[in-house]
């Protein structure tokens, strides 16, 4: 029920996961991302909490390959997940477990691998992949909404999506990065539009955090 990327930028080391589903809310519980770490999908019949450990594998420094393998013998009835991880060096790794649902794929590519389940073309994950790396020059997060939007162009899921996010982490401990698309007809044109606003305020987020008197005031009591 879901088409996802994970990757790695090479220029500016962040890491990052794009998701859409026809299931609600399906970044809360496939997305995970950590900076100096890497990033990890977890889906198809969801585990959550493969994805906290993934990350906490990748902490320590292990490969994208090791960490999938243990994953694998971590969580309870590996057949029906479906992971994929990059790490620090940018290697990555999946498995699809044998009752992943309906037509499923992954592909690897330069620092980030595209799986999905339920797709309504086997393809869909290699289109993911080529849009991200035909887009080597444009910023990280416009690179994985580039790789979503492809992933729909090509089919997508068999079924409608309802659900879509981005998660970016890069330098601070927390995703800078964190948009989500809960319930929506065309969630994936919505979550463009969000990060249409989020994006050009993005910078001052960062610098309220690390040096809050060179950020600029927007004004409003409480603003956050």
């Amino acid at each position: 029920m879901t088409f996802s990327l994970v990757a790695r930028c090479e220029r500016s080391d962040e890491f990052g996961v794009v998701v859409s589903s026809s299931s609600v809310c399906v970044t809360s519980r496939c997305a995970w991302v950590r900076s100096r770490a890497g990033a990890v999908a977890s889906q198809n019949v969801t585990d959550p909490d493969l994805g906290i450990l993934g990350l906490e594998l990748l902490a320590r420094g292990l490969p994208a390959s090791r960490v999938i393998e243990l994953l694998r013998a971590a969580g309870d009835h590996p057949e029906y997940r479906q992971l994929a991880a990059v790490d620090c060096h940018g290697g990555t790794a999946f498995y699809s477990g044998q009752h992943t649902l309906g037509t499923h794929a992954a592909r690897r590519g330069r620092n980030c691998v595209a799986a999905g389940n339920l797709l309504a073309d086997n393809g869909v994950p290699g289109a993911m992949v080529e849009a991200f790396e035909s887009g080597k020059e444009l910023d990280f997060p416009e690179r994985l909404l580039r790789a979503l939007e492809a992933g729909e162009a090509a089919g997508g899921e068999a079924g409608d999506v309802r659900s879509a996010g981005l998660r970016v982490a890069a330098g601070v401990s927390w995703p800078t990065v964190d948009l989500r698309v809960d319930w929506h007809d065309k969630p994936i044109s919505e979550l463009r539009r969000i990060w249409s606003v989020y994006a050009p305020q993005m910078p001052d987020y960062i610098t309220r955090a690390s040096n809050p008197a060179a950020a600029p005031s927007y004004g409003v009591p409480g603003d956050p």
